[in-house]
Parts: C-alpha cells; sequence; structure tokens
C-alpha cells in the first residue's frame, strides 16, 4: 500500500488537499490542518496513512497542488 504523509507543522489550512482528495484528507477541526482521514491513518497518527492503490492519482493530485509542498505519496 502506498504511503502518503503530511507535514502538518507547515499547513497552511489552504483546502487544496481535502478539496482535491477527500476520500483520504479532512480539516482538523481541532487546529484546522489538513490530516488523513481515520480510516487510512497509519497506527492512529493524524499526519501518516496507508492508502489503497485506487486513490493514489487523487492523493498524487493533491500533492501536485499542494501550495507548500508538505505533502509525500511513497510506494
Amino acid at each position: 500500500m502506498p504511503t502518503v504523509t503530511i507535514k502538518r507543522s507547515d499547513c497552511t489550512s489552504c483546502t487544496t488537499c481535502w478539496s482535491t482528495c477527500p476520500e483520504i484528507f479532512e480539516e482538523d477541526p481541532k487546529d484546522g490542518m489538513s490530516r488523513i482521514v481515520e480510516q487510512y491513518r497509519k497506527n492512529g497518527d493524524l499526519a501518516t496513512g496507508e492508502i489503497p492503490d485506487e486513490h493514489a492519482p487523487c492523493v498524487q493530485e493533491a500533492v501536485d497542488l499542494c501550495p507548500v509542498s508538505i505533502i509525500t505519496l511513497s510506494a
């Protein structure tokens, strides 16, 4: 499964990732920053997730569109 990581400390809450790929990203109501949806979090970590292959294209689009380049996707 591909792994996605968000450097949450540098998130600007621009909404791009959760607008682009809401299956994987969402806004954290506590701090307004992006986080991985609970279903895909790795060990409960808000910033790291293991995603099904079918969601990789939408995550890659979020990676490409993120204005502060804080999202990474690895195989």
